[in-house]
């Protein structure tokens, strides 16, 4: 593979070591700490609501800050990772979100939350950036898919976390004590990368470098940015994470008006999240075992489309068949959101493949992360729109439609570029 389509240099296994390995396992930690600051306010926003009178219009400033940041940022934070230090970014990165969450549990106000929710999105940004070309440097080439598949599941695994988490800790202890809960648990994971994973320079004595690599910011961004191979990655992330947030978004809303109780409702939607990780579990093993990447982001756009045709359109929101509807509804979402997963963790696993060069695997994250919040941001908001202007969720399945129709006419295109 060449240079100008794949990242050539890769540490050799007679190099990498068992604590090596454990460095990688504790990257993936770092993930799943992080996305449980991003998928902790849901669960408080009731108790938020009656102790600092958060509105509804605030309550959603709060949970798009997060994204917000990454959709200006995540180029930028790729670019400054490669440059930094990746340990040292995932550090700092976890910090931030454990300095943000101490401060947030003092917080009395709605103002103060937002501020602090947007220093959470930068150190969220901090911690997964990095983390990608860190398993990549940390693995041996035989389980890197393996491993960066396991990566993938990150967001899934600390979004259902903190769905079933955060609730029994509220209503136990408040929703102070959940942020606190979370910093201390943040910085003990800090200290865990301190301590298992190898320092930047260890690390890059142990990899040959990558002929033809550019260096400093210019160079980076501009190889980044005219390499057909990051856009594709960073496209279909944005097709996919837009369709995938809508769905489970709104999944509380549609079993409301379902007349599903409010706490079944949570475990369900807590459910479709998780199984999520399933996808991209499998995805790394097949990979791993020589399945071409263009079959696994068929199968999942493929499903993801006909997914919600069968939950939205197949058996519309009716009065008279609401109950079984929801029923039959369950299945075909648990299919989009499992099946679906398998695109994360290929995505993941391309991106680290086609990046142009050694020194830009952080900056093609970064540029995938901020279109995957680009479409996280616009996802839901157009499916909010169809369903008003169409007076329900049967269309649905005609903007998660097109953008699987997308996915697949990019899968088509990376299967290409990754055949060469």
């Amino acid at each position: 593979m060449s240079g100008k389509t794949a990242v050539a240099a890769h540490r050799s296994p007679s190099t990498v070591t068992h604590s090596d390995t454990v460095g990688a396992w504790v990257v993936i930690g770092a993930g799943v700490t992080a996305a449980l600051h991003v998928g902790k306010l849901s669960p408080a926003l009731p108790a938020l609501g009656e102790a600092l009178g958060v509105s509804l219009v605030q309550a959603g400033f709060l949970l798009s800050l997060v994204q917000l940041a990454g959709m200006t940022l995540g180029l930028l934070v790729g670019l400054s990772a490669d440059t930094l230090g990746l340990k040292r970014s995932m550090v700092a990165g976890l910090l931030l979100l454990a300095l943000a969450s101490l401060l947030g549990g003092w917080a009395r106000d709605a103002q103060a939350l937002l501020l602090l929710r947007a220093v959470e999105g930068l150190g969220f940004l901090l911690v997964s950036m990095p983390a990608p070309s860190l398993i990549r440097q940390l693995v041996p080439p035989s389980r890197m898919s393996a491993m960066l598949g396991l990566w993938g599941a990150y967001m899934p695994l600390g979004t259902a976390l903190a769905l079933l988490c955060g609730p029994l800790v509220i209503a136990r202890a408040g929703w102070e004590f959940w942020w606190w809960l979370l910093a201390g648990l943040t910085l003990l994971m800090a200290a865990g990368v301190l301590q298992r994973v190898p320092s930047d320079p260890q690390r890059k004595l142990a990899t040959q470098p990558s002929p033809g690599a550019a260096s400093g910011w210019w160079g980076r961004l501009r190889q980044t940015l005219r390499a057909p191979g990051p856009w594709l990655v960073a496209l279909s992330f944005a097709v996919y994470s837009g369709q995938w947030l809508a769905v489970i978004g709104f999944l509380p809303t549609i079993y409301a008006q379902a007349g599903v109780a409010g706490g079944l409702s949570a475990v369900l939607t807590a459910l479709v999240a998780g199984v999520n990780m399933v996808g991209n579990i499998v995805s790394g093993r097949l990979l791993g075992r020589g399945v071409r990447p263009q079959r696994l982001l068929y199968i999942g756009f493929g499903v993801m489309g006909l997914g919600t045709l069968l939950a939205f359109f197949v058996w519309p929101l009716t009065p008279q068949g609401e109950g079984l509807s929801s029923v039959l509804r369950f299945p075909a979402v648990l299919l989009f959101s499992m099946l679906g997963g398998m695109i994360p963790g290929t995505l993941f696993s391309l991106a680290v493949r086609l990046a142009p060069g050694e020194g830009t695997v952080s900056t093609t994250v970064g540029w995938m992360q901020q279109w995957a919040s680009i479409g996280q941001f616009a996802g839901p908001p157009l499916v909010a729109w169809v369903a008003s202007q169409m007076g329900g969720w049967h269309w649905t399945w005609a903007v998660t439609g097109a953008c699987s129709l997308a996915g697949l006419w990019l899968a088509r295109q990376l299967g290409r570029r990754s055949a060469r």
